[in-house]
């Protein structure tokens, strides 16, 4: 529980909140539009595990989604989904050559499967 408390906080002085300020811009200016409003709703919920990811996991929705999460999430992918999960990818290599930026690489490896494919996904 400190470990994860203290975890955050390192991750929150290091980065974290200027990227869930970013994410959380992002999906203002989706929301602007009515097609963008589900995409706005995923990038806020990654805005959220950015801003505190120690101690929460994604875990695929346990009800059935249809094909329209699959849609969306090629949609998303194609418009820009890749790059923000390659650059977590990259800052988690990055980090994971320390062995302090281990727990940190982790969070990043989280965020990019979360990137690249937010529909039908929520976090605990």
């Amino acid at each position: 529980m400190i470990m994860r408390i203290l975890g955050n906080i390192i991750w929150l002085i290091f980065g974290g909140l200027e990227s869930a300020i970013i994410y959380f811009l992002g999906s203002i200016l989706l929301a602007l539009t009515i097609i963008g409003i589900p995409f706005a709703y995923q990038t806020f919920k990654i805005g959220l595990l950015t801003l505190w990811p120690f101690g929460h996991e994604v875990v695929p929705v346990k009800q059935n989604q249809g094909c329209l999460t699959v849609i969306m999430n090629i949609i998303w992918i194609l418009v820009g989904g890749i790059w923000i999960s390659i650059i977590h990818v990259i800052f988690g290599i990055l980090l994971a050559i320390t062995i302090i930026g281990i727990p940190f690489a982790r969070q990043h490896f989280k965020l990019a499967a979360l990137s690249l494919s937010p529909f039908g996904k929520e976090i605990r």
